[in-house]
């Protein structure tokens, strides 16, 4: 089976900060891949660098045989390949739920908007959210808002999903709402790359789980080998902080 995305040797520096310093890995189509590490390590500024968000320094990115770092690549038609969920959620606050989830569909897909509105409410149906189609933002808790966030991606059809902390907003009550619909992604076989601290969920859900410290990959593997053998006594030492922070069951 082919790499559905790869990472070649991504580097990217903010002045005299180099946040990452040749990051290489690959990602085959159904799997979850889980991306933890202290805070400032480059975790966000590498997902941001696989659609370019962030433009890279140095590298490649692949999705499948298109070169996304290509300098005449077709970005915004890339992008509607590759969903982004955000931390802070992202919606327009002056638009429903529905309107949120179709507009990149009749924007970007150039649906009309009957055939969008139909997709928009398929997708709010799958994350629980077809009674909120109506709802402004204001309306909603954060867990629903970012549920929202997760049907706009999923409505643009996309090969791969980047979740940069998706649950990091939302007070503690909520965050399983959402984790729940991402374990569900995940048993679907969604394409994804979850940059969390949730480890109860990287534990159970995970494929892989990529340890990030200073730039560069410390460690990645199967989450039982990293959690039960870890090869680097960084990686042990971390997760045993995150464990102990916010849980390893699940």
């Amino acid at each position: 089976m082919d790499p559905l995305l790869r990472v070649e040797d991504i580097h990217k520096r903010y002045g005299t900060e180099e946040v990452l310093r040749g990051v290489s890995f690959h990602l085959d189509p159904g799997q979850t891949k889980v991306v933890i590490g202290p805070s400032g390590t480059g975790k966000s500024t590498l997902l941001r660098c696989i659609n370019r968000l962030t433009e890279p320094d140095r590298g490649q990115v692949w999705l499948e045989d298109v070169e996304v770092t290509a300098p005449r690549a077709r970005i915004n038609e890339i992008r509607s390949q590759i969903g982004f969920v955000f931390q802070d959620f992202n919606l327009f606050t002056h638009l429903t739920a529905l309107d949120n989830v179709r507009l990149g569909l009749i924007k970007v897909k150039h649906l009309g908007k009957k055939e969008a509105t139909a997709r928009a409410m398929k997708e709010l149906t799958r994350v629980g959210l077809k009674d909120k189609a109506d709802a402004y933002p204001a309306h909603l808790s954060g867990g629903q808002q970012q549920r929202v966030s997760i049907a706009r991606a999923l409505a643009m059809e996309p090969k791969l999903i980047l979740f940069d902390e998706p649950t990091s907003a939302l007070d503690p009550e909520l965050i399983g709402e959402v984790l729940g619909v991402m374990v569900q992604l995940a048993e679907d076989g969604m394409t994804m790359i979850v940059v969390t601290h949730e480890m109860g969920f990287a534990r159970s859900v995970a494929d892989e789980i990529v340890f990030m410290e200073h730039g560069v990959i410390v460690e990645q593997g199967p989450p039982e080998k990293l959690f039960r053998s870890p090869e680097v006594a960084r990686t042990g030492e971390f997760l045993s902080k995150l464990s102990e922070l916010y849980g390893a069951e699940g």
